[in-house]
């Protein structure tokens, strides 16, 4: 138990140790030091793919369990432990399933689509602050990399749409692009005015702003924060904005003609930017990886998960709005109440 305790608290220490460790063996074969590097970049990303799909298996579990509880029923409770090995059970079908394609789909495009949709996701873990020295990549631009690679994903949904020669589909993908495009807006001012409190991109500077509880921007920016989750619950498509998909109309909108494991990867996409979203709520409003007596990652994961259930509160409380509703939503109310949130802000920081 002291070595775990020890390994959590340390872990920024450890690694650096690691490496130095492996520098020098790796000097004494007299080997180019670029292909060390290449080593340790390959360790990190299978860490990172191997946390992206155990997590995104857990949120799953935990988001059926949610449900359940909101609609008074038992939810996922026969396969293993009050039912936790039923999303593996689940997976290992999505993975044996014949791949159903259309006859008149495009191929190609229709096939790349999922992983198009994916790979951003995957992408934006390589700035995700889960602990001090746990940043695959702390950028200095990092809050901006992760808005200009979220934004990549719209173009497999579109592409989806597209590729499945399908009008269902088509709108699905449609609605996504309005969508994504229109709540971005109220997004990116609200991340402006948390940059001008910590004047700074760099997400471990942002962190580091928020030393203590009563630094947390989310004292400073409530109204910030409340954008940022309804901004960003629209971005990922989940419910009450889940308009792309829209069972009750558009069958099941983009990914209709989807099936296996392509459908898989839409799925899976869906539940690591609900992480996502939650772990940078976290890093921009909730002082991160900052906390008492427990490990830095701890803390992190507790926060985020948080700010997970109370999305998934959101999600379950409220009924599915209309198409035209939604867009008004963000460009008569969200967004000039970002604007004038930004503005108050930069009236703060200049002046008090």
């Amino acid at each position: 138990m002291e070595l775990i305790k020890d390994i959590l608290y340390n872990t920024d220490k450890i690694l650096k140790d690691f490496y130095n460790w492996a520098y020098k063996l790796w000097s004494s074969f007299n080997l180019p030091f670029f292909i060390l590097d290449i080593v340790f970049y390959l360790l990190i990303t299978l860490a990172v793919a191997a946390f992206l799909v155990f997590n995104a298996l857990f949120i799953i579990y935990y988001d059926r369990k949610v449900a359940a509880k909101f609609q008074v029923r038992y939810g996922p409770n026969r396969v293993g432990y009050k039912g936790i090995l039923q999303t593996v059970a689940d997976t290992i079908k999505l993975l044996i399933k014949e791949d159903i394609n259309a006859d008149k789909v495009d191929k190609i495009v229709f096939f790349l689509a999922p992983f198009l949709v994916f790979i951003p996701s995957f992408l934006v873990f390589l700035v995700i602050p889960f602990g001090k020295g746990l940043i695959p990549a702390d950028l200095n631009i990092g809050i901006l990399y992760v808005l200009a690679i979220t934004g990549l994903s719209v173009l497999g949904i579109l592409s989806a749409g597209w590729a499945s020669n399908n009008k269902y589909s088509l709108i699905g993908g449609m609605r996504s692009a309005a969508q994504i495009i229109s709540y971005e807006i109220p997004m990116v001012l609200v991340i402006l005015s948390v940059l001008l409190l910590s004047g700074s991109l760099k997400m471990g500077d942002i962190i580091n702003a928020q030393s203590s509880i009563s630094k947390w921007f989310i004292f400073v920016q409530p109204i910030g924060f409340i954008l940022f989750l309804i901004a960003g619950n629209a971005e990922i498509n989940r419910a009450p904005f889940d308009l792309p998909e829209a069972e009750s109309e558009l069958v099941s909108g983009f990914i209709t003609e989807y099936s296996a494991m392509k459908f898989a990867f839409f799925f899976l996409a869906e539940y690591t930017n609900l992480f996502l979203t939650s772990a940078i709520a976290t890093t921009l409003f909730l002082g991160g990886w900052q906390g008492p007596f427990l490990p830095p990652f701890v803390w992190f994961i507790i926060k985020t998960y948080l700010v997970i259930t109370l999305l998934m509160w959101f999600r379950w409380t409220f009924p599915r709005i209309r198409v035209d509703h939604l867009m008004e939503f963000s460009w008569k109310y969200l967004t000039p109440i970002a604007f004038v949130n930004l503005i108050a802000t930069a009236i703060l920081v200049k002046f008090i």
